[in-house]
């Protein structure tokens, strides 16, 4: 059984919420974790290096001089890749790196996302995050009552429009739905502030 601390939006400490291993699948499955990072770090990947082999580079319509009786070597086209601007051999061209899992592995790397986050006593809890208007500093006076000092996930239940506001302008802070966390999202941060009714949520699943 893990303990979960849970403060109010002032930042007072509640009562903790005790939490069974065997509701985010017993084991931090460490190999499954691991193929879930590789696949969104790939997937999120941009392919821009490109080059010309020696079909595609402009030029070289004919033979630049006589197959023999000159005295110089043999040359069928200036696109050669012998030639300053000729062609390249096997130079990188653009690819498309993505690829995906199965939707159970998925799921199952996430929840081993979140119990290692669990045991390194990095998920705080808080019982409602409510503004009523965006403020940015309130949002970084809230970190700190919560001691949040390095990079920060907020994971709430619904949508909400003025923490979102109150949050962009806040380096390495992020504010996701608990509907679209995925392992990748958790492992990124140090730190996961979730709403208490988001943690329920998840459980749940």
């Amino acid at each position: 059984m893990l303990e979960v601390q849970v403060f109010d939006q002032g930042g007072v400490l509640k009562e903790p919420v005790v939490v069974s291993e065997e509701g985010f699948g017993g084991t931090v499955r460490k190999s499954l974790l691991r193929d879930a990072i590789i696949m969104y770090e790939a997937n999120r990947r941009n392919s821009v290096a490109s080059t010309k082999t020696k079909s595609e580079v402009s030029g070289g319509g004919r033979k630049p001089w006589a197959q023999k009786h000159t005295g110089r070597a043999r040359a069928g086209s200036i696109r050669s890749p012998l030639w300053k601007g000729g062609g390249t051999v096997f130079g990188p061209h653009q690819r498309d790196y993505y690829y995906t899992m199965p939707r159970k592995a998925k799921k199952v790397a996430l929840y081993s996302a979140i119990l290692a986050k669990l045991k390194d006593r990095e998920v705080v809890l808080i019982d409602k995050l409510i503004f009523d208007r965006p403020n940015t500093k309130k949002m970084v006076s809230l970190l700190g009552s919560l001691n949040i000092n390095g990079s920060c996930l907020i994971v709430m239940e619904n949508r909400d429009e003025v923490v979102w506001k109150s949050s962009r302008n806040i380096s390495n802070l992020n504010v996701k739905l608990a509907a679209e966390l995925c392992a990748y999202d958790v492992v990124k941060y140090r730190q996961i502030l979730m709403t208490v009714s988001a943690f329920e949520g998840l459980k749940q699943k």
